[in-house]
């Protein structure tokens, strides 16, 4: 080869390795679709497994399946952890800092989605609450798709809970949809809509809920495919159920009511309805059938109210999980044949997990309980009259929250010991393992405190308590009743793995399927499709899962 013909072509050799010759544009996918599992804790996938022949098995053995996904925060809960997949955020970010806290400048509490600048749009009989989007602190990933891509990007969002469909869609949305028992149907707020959105109106009317009155929840497979025992120790269901299979969904009466409203909502059939709803509103839209990329978000609630009545081992929660993998097969089949098989892309994850239900533990030896919300508000009490002398002082809870009046949270960082006082009187509370003030959370985390560095990944000024109480292992906050078994059965919100780790799975259009070790949270599914569409996000605490990328994208990207 002669010279010049040599030194060409290591100049040209040269310039493609600067990156100076880039490669086109990585093609998007054409739709991004976000499956939130209400519940689903990160050990579903190895313990129930065996039992998914459909949908589920085919996003854990066709996707990248994350096995060390993990919430990194204290308020592991839903409407917290729903902003922080659909945000890529954090709590401390993104402001959402429970299912509800208290509003100091309100003087109550409020809902992680009441906004009274807003009207519901019921699709069924008139409600008066109005709930939107407006206390979220960062823009989402639909928010983003429709404002950064070249054909804004169409949304949808549904859910059985309000507060995971708003959380999902963000500011806006071509329909975001939820149940209300309340109204006996679904509904929209003003934050999305100025009427009833056409053709999900007319699904609704087409396929009431009330087809589904008289129907009986009972076990899919056959009774010895199923782990553990039915009707385990501490099961609580609902009055109308009874801790054994079958479930009737029955009225008190002879009309559907809200009793029969609250179990629909609270069995697998509800599951089902939002699968149905999603393949119709792909079809009504043609989501992922025209130029753009469009966002489908859809938040199943069964298995988290199947899960606080009957805990982690039930049969109910295996039987919501087969039902969910057989709804989640017909709507990957519909998209393979709509939007094309290589077309799509989809996340699967969950908002939290869940504690093993305390009696089953206490049966096994482990020290476990349910902790009263209001003996720890009376060991405040207490505490500052001793410390400051007689009160009296209100003291609120929000969970894991405490609020204290403004001097006195003034006199306590005037006073070191007295804040002590305090705290060591929170301690004594049977089910406490430890209180902080929130003052004092940074030199603690910096210190090498792990679960300071947890409450501070879910502390936002203004909106988070001023003193904040973890539980012990095992236990979980409830509000005492008289009962021997006060609360749910089972619930969430702490620090611990059953309530921290969730699944991640990857799967589609750019995706390398398989399973990955390395540890992740859920902030990092938002980064990770916006990076497959070519959107960024303008504050996230997660990162790209850039070892879950097809080696095609990463070299297309790499080009830019």
């Amino acid at each position: 080869m002669p010279a010049a013909v040599r030194r060409a072509a290591a100049a040209l050799a040269l310039i493609l390795a600067a990156g100076a010759v880039h490669a086109a544009p990585a093609p998007p996918p054409k739709l991004v679709v976000v499956i939130v599992v209400d519940q689903m804790r990160g050990d579903y996938i190895d313990r129930y497994g065996f039992q998914w022949t459909a949908g589920l098995r085919r996003l854990v053995d066709g996707g990248a399946w994350f096995r060390r996904a993990t919430y990194p925060y204290l308020t592991t809960v839903t409407c917290v952890g729903h902003a922080t997949v659909s945000t890529g955020a954090f709590p401390r970010t993104h402001g959402i800092v429970g299912n509800s806290w208290f509003d100091r400048e309100l003087g109550r509490s409020v809902t992680c989605s009441e906004d009274s600048n807003v009207a519901a749009i019921s699709y069924a009989a008139p409600v008066n609450a109005g709930d939107g989007p407006s206390r979220l602190r960062s823009a989402t990933l639909s928010d983003e798709l429709r404002a950064q891509m070249p054909v804004p990007a169409r949304v949808v969002t549904m859910s059985i809970k309000e507060r995971t469909a708003i959380t999902l869609a963000g500011e806006r949305a071509d329909a975001a949809t939820w149940f209300s028992a309340a109204a006996g149907g679904f509904v929209t707020s003003s934050a999305y809509a100025s009427a009833q959105v056409p053709f999900m109106a007319a699904f609704l009317k087409a396929n009431p809920v009330t087809a589904d009155a008289g129907k009986v929840w009972a076990r899919t497979l056959p009774a010895e495919r199923y782990l553990y025992s039915d009707a385990g120790k501490g099961e609580k269901p609902a009055p109308y159920w009874s801790a054994e299979f079958p479930h009737a969904l029955k009225a008190k009466g002879d009309a559907p009511d809200v009793q029969f409203f609250e179990a629909w909502e609270s069995s697998p059939f509800s599951d089902d309805y939002l699968g149905r709803l999603a393949i119709a509103s792909v079809d009504a839209l043609k989501l992922g059938q025209t130029k753009g990329t469009d966002f489908l978000g859809i938040s199943f609630s069964a298995l988290d109210l199947v899960g606080h009545d009957f805990g982690p081992t039930s049969h109910e929660v295996q039987d919501t999980l087969v039902r969910l993998d057989r709804t989640l097969g017909s709507l990957l089949g519909h998209l393979d044949r709509t939007v094309g098989a290589g077309n799509y892309v989809v996340a699967l994850t969950a908002d939290h997990g869940a504690a093993p239900i305390p009696e089953q533990s206490a049966a096994l030896g482990f020290d476990a309980g349910r902790l009263d919300s209001a003996a720890v508000r009376r060991a405040v009490q207490a505490a500052l009259e001793t410390a400051l002398g007689p009160g009296p002082y209100v003291v609120r809870s929000q969970y894991s929250d405490l609020i204290l009046p403004p001097e006195v949270i003034e006199k306590l960082r005037q006073d070191p010991g007295a804040a002590a006082q305090v705290l060591r009187a929170i301690k004594a509370v049977p089910g406490v393992a430890a209180a902080y003030v929130a003052d004092q959370l940074e030199s603690h985390a910096a210190a090498g405190d792990r679960d300071a560095r947890a409450v501070l990944s879910s502390y936002y000024p203004g909106r988070s308590g001023d003193v904040i109480v973890i539980p012990r292992p095992y236990w979980f906050f409830v509000t005492a009743d008289g009962s021997p078994q006060p609360g749910s059965a089972t619930s969430h919100g702490t620090i611990y793995g059953y309530d921290q780790k969730v699944p991640i799975v990857l799967f589609g259009r750019g995706i390398k399927p398989g399973e990955y070790v390395r540890a992740v949270t859920p902030a990092d599914i938002a980064p990770t499709l916006a990076y497959l569409c070519g959107v960024t996000l303008a504050h996230v605490d997660g990162e790209v899962l850039s070892e879950a990328l097809a080696p095609a994208v990463l070299a297309v990207q790499r080009g830019r």
